[in-house]
């Protein structure tokens, strides 16, 4: 029993019209749109694009913000329905149409019948113009129809369809396809042998590639993302960000990104990730190994690649722990918790999650750090973890509880103390335990600003956020008010660091609009605070110590 689905465009309209027919398994039949796309953990109600739906085969109607009943003539072999989507947001979750591509994540586009989605899907592109050419995972059946042997490898198979240049290349003796929608500054001939050092780096953590053939979908636009597939990936980079040097880096650690996750998340998943609920959100406790693992590598496997030497490499993951000390959230949100909340938290940011939360990205991937050098001096190492993972669970999902053993089996110890304190607790963490025996210390750069907890946008003078028990705070300040004076001087974006350097110390009259009414307070700034914390050599290291060193950072 194949479920199909034509899918036509209209550029101008930006307007998917899809027409779907499937086997009736009943009298009623349910379709549903998912709510949410797997590997972007937000619900984020696809049907508020669907409109003009229509089924000439049985009447019908919607039960629910993403389900249509159908109710089926007796003796009806099978039913077709069309509706369309509206598409015109250029995300690695969305969809996005106009004169120039078609481009469609299968969540976005494609209605569920349950009872047949472990059955074969073909879907058949029409594309609006006869030269655009169609780049995508699905099985080619000819003729632009494609092939997928379930509903989840249908959604898990991105479609881009339209004016690109694909280049292909083989790696370990298996094709991959490089496809670019965009103008910009990218150098294709510099990007594939990099890109083949990162598949290839990768490889041979795991013992080889799993996939038959992968594709990069890569959109040059304004902003950047990328999103994970079975046997793909959507990349979103600036168009012009391929220069200088430090930006393409960039660029390549989101390649390895979103490359490792063809092993961890895609193949090494959670047991509530195994079969998806598209209806509703999916809760998952360990994001801070599904991404925090995948973000400490795709730096690191950068490092393994050559891509850069051991000083920058130290200089990035200082980035990262200076990105986390400095958010006041770490020590209220735990990473487990982190992980859960992902549906409400992280990508639903406001005024005060800097206060209230931390990325379960950026704390999993300094966690993971510190764990690395826990498991390296015990002459173990997180790489052993994940081929371990890779061995016991490819073929089935993990618990949490069997991710943490297969930890502590690599680790030959229990480690409930650190689960505890780092990963279940907010507890500081000891950088400088875990970092001297392999030579190296944290050292903190004070800043020469006057702490007042005040974030203000680029261009005016706004409030965007105020951190918690700061200075601001306690003056009475909130989110939104708008700085027009501190004492007796005007307040921009540009000159507030600079008035905070000059006025007196002491409490200091500022005026501020709030809701357009024109009040004053006083404000007392603090002594400045470290804006930055660098990974750095102790300043005497033992051959011991550089020993270690050198076996963490061995290519």
């Amino acid at each position: 029993m194949t479920t199909r689905y034509t899918v036509t465009a209209d550029p101008l309209q930006h307007l998917f019209t899809v027409t779907m027919t499937c086997p009736v398994p009943r009298d009623t039949v349910d379709l549903s749109l998912p709510v949410w796309t797997p590997g972007s953990y937000m619900v984020r109600e696809y049907s508020r694009h669907l409109q003009d739906f229509t089924c000439p085969t049985g009447s019908w109607q919607k039960i629910n913000k993403n389900t249509w009943r159908i109710q089926v003539p007796p003796g009806t072999p099978a039913i077709t329905v069309q509706y369309r989507i509206y598409a015109l947001e250029l995300t690695v979750r969305t969809s996005h149409l106009d004169t120039s591509h078609a481009y469609f994540n299968g969540a976005c586009l494609f209605l569920l019948c349950a009872d047949h989605r472990d059955q074969p899907h073909t879907v058949h592109l029409i594309p609006p113009v006869d030269n655009w050419q169609i780049a995508t995972s699905l099985t080619s059946q000819g003729d632009n129809v494609y092939l997928a042997q379930t509903y989840d490898e249908l959604v898990d198979s991105p479609v881009e369809m339209g004016h690109h240049a694909h280049y292909d290349f083989t790696v370990l003796n298996k094709p991959h396809h490089l496809v670019i929608w965009g103008r910009g500054n990218c150098e294709p001939e510099v990007m594939i042998p990099d890109m083949t050092k990162i598949i290839e780096t990768t490889a041979e953590m795991f013992g080889g590639l799993p996939y038959p053939e992968y594709w990069f979908l890569l959109h040059l636009g304004d902003s950047y993302g990328g999103l994970e597939h079975h046997n793909s990936t959507s990349l979103l980079f600036p168009r012009l960000n391929f220069k200088p040097r430090e930006k393409y880096e960039k660029f390549l650690q989101l390649v390895a990104h979103e490359f490792f996750h063809c092993w961890n998340v895609k193949r090494l998943r959670p047991v509530n990730l195994d079969r998806f609920d598209y209806s509703q959100e999916n809760y998952v406790s360990v994001l801070w190994f599904c991404e925090g693992a995948t973000a400490y590598y795709d730096e690191l496997i950068g490092y393994r690649c050559g891509f850069y030497d051991a000083t920058r490499y130290l200089n990035l993951l200082s980035d990262a722990i200076t990105r986390l000390e400095t958010t006041p959230g770490r020590t209220v949100q735990s990473l487990a918790q982190s992980s859960f909340d992902a549906w409400i938290k992280l990508y639903r940011p406001d005024e005060n999650s800097l206060n209230s939360s931390v990325s379960y990205y950026l704390k999993g991937q300094v966690v993971l750090l510190l764990l690395d050098l826990q498991l390296r001096l015990r002459g173990s190492s997180l790489d052993l973890v994940v081929q371990k993972l890779w061995q016991t669970h490819q073929q089935h999902p993990y618990t949490e509880a069997e991710l943490w053993a297969t930890i502590e089996a690599v680790a030959g110890e229990e480690m409930p103390d650190f689960y505890q304190q780092y990963i279940q607790g907010t507890a500081p963490l000891p950088y400088d335990q875990y970092l001297a025996p392999f030579g190296l210390q944290l050292t903190i750069e004070q800043g020469n600003i006057p702490y007042t907890g005040i974030k203000l946008g680029e261009d005016r003078p706004i409030i965007k956020s105020i951190e918690t028990t700061s200075p601001a705070q306690r003056a009475g300040l909130c989110p939104g008010d708008e700085l027009v004076a501190l004492d007796g001087y005007r307040v921009t974006s540009r000159t507030w660091n600079d008035l905070l350097k000059y006025i007196p110390d002491q409490p200091s009259a500022l005026q501020y609009f709030r809701r357009d009414e024109l009040q004053q307070t006083f404000l007392q700034p603090g002594p400045p605070l470290p804006v930055r914390y660098n990974l750095v050599p102790l300043p005497t290291i033992t051959s011991l110590q550089q020993a270690r060193y050198q076996r963490w950072l061995s290519r």
